[in-house]
């Protein structure tokens, strides 16, 4: 039997706010395979949001964050007299996440004692899938077949919820019980993945005309645009920015999560805000064009496609406004 490890250090490439929290479950399940173990996230080329604004969300799963750290493309560092990465630090196991081999190579270089990763059809991996078993093509699904291949599923899953009390008592105060909610995301850190703004505003306006309440949810990039929304959808609501509240300190994106779970529908780009909402626990309507939603689908209890790709390429321009609208009252009706 493999010992049970004490050190545990897993490799990513980075995460944006979006990544983060698409991969939160992957960091919850480890947590519940590893309770004793020291984790370790690195970031190998760039920056990781669980080392800034999603730090506190991940404090009871992480025990050190690592980014920048220049690990995962430099071809001279698997020469046999390079230093080892991380200043020689040796981990009981590694577990790399992602698949480009010269990638996988560099963190092999890190001391350990079992390695694991997909690499050239793990190749490269101390433990390989039974029967040529391949991961999953969703990412999510992909990450917890190397945990499997790391250590035995746990008998029960770590009970785990990322909204701290407090933040529910305000999204509680910010859209009290009574009218039904439906959330609004227009934004997205990648331009090229955005249905049209007047889209977003006449969706808003259809929940109007059917009794409901649209909720805006927009973040400080879309600062600028909240005025013109008001104007053209003025029953809607924007609770990040209607504050009258004593508790300033708390916003961003948990904030965001602990407001989804007010919603009775949201609708959002494929995006970090979509994220925040699948997190938080909306029925998600979710908007794909440039990614693969069997790839990269949002963990929501319940989530409708809709994809430029089913209209005949990646313009999200191509998603009609009648079938996101139909989508978004079937969630509400459901």
């Amino acid at each position: 039997m493999t010992k049970r490890p004490e050190t545990v250090l897993i490799y990513s490439c980075g995460e944006t706010i979006g990544d983060g929290l698409f991969k939160l479950p992957f960091l919850v399940d480890l947590r519940a395979r590893f309770p004793d173990a020291k984790i370790t996230w690195l970031a190998g080329l760039g920056p990781s949001m669980y080392a800034k604004i999603l730090a506190p969300i991940v404090a009871p799963l992480l025990d050190e964050v690592i980014e920048h750290a220049g690990i995962g493309d430099d071809l001279g560092a698997l020469l046999p007299w390079a230093p080892r990465p991380l200043k020689g630090r040796h981990f009981d196991l590694v577990i790399d996440t992602q698949m480009t081999v010269r990638r996988s190579l560099n963190a092999r270089r890190i001391r350990h004692d079992r390695f694991i990763s997909p690499a050239a059809g793990f190749l490269l991996s101390d433990a390989k899938p039974k029967g040529g078993a391949k991961p999953d093509r969703h990412l999510l699904k992909a990450l917890t077949f190397l945990a499997d291949l790391a250590a035995p599923r746990p008998d029960t899953m770590l009970a785990f919820d990322p909204i701290a009390p407090e933040y529910r008592s305000l999204a509680a105060e910010l859209l009290p019980d009574g009218p039904t909610y439906v959330g609004i995301a227009p934004g997205a850190g990648d331009t090229v993945k955005v249905w049209p703004e007047a889209n977003f505003l006449a969706v808003a306006k259809e929940q109007v005309a059917r009794g409901r309440v649209p909720v805006f949810l927009a973040g400080p990039e879309e600062a600028e645009k909240v005025p013109a929304w008001r104007a053209a959808v003025p029953e809607a609501l924007f609770p990040e920015w209607d504050r009258h509240d004593i508790r300033p300190d708390l916003k961003g994106p948990v904030l965001v999560m602990a407001l989804a779970g007010r919603l009775s529908a949201a609708l959002a780009n494929d995006s970090g805000s979509g994220h925040m909402l699948a997190t938080g626990g909306a029925p998600l309507v979710s908007l794909f064009s440039k990614h693969d939603p069997a790839k990269y689908a949002p963990s929501a209890t319940r989530l409708t496609i809709v994809d430029s790709k089913d209209y005949g390429g990646k313009d999200p321009e191509l998603i009609p406004l009648g079938d996101v609208v139909a989508a978004v009252d079937g969630m509400v009706a459901h």
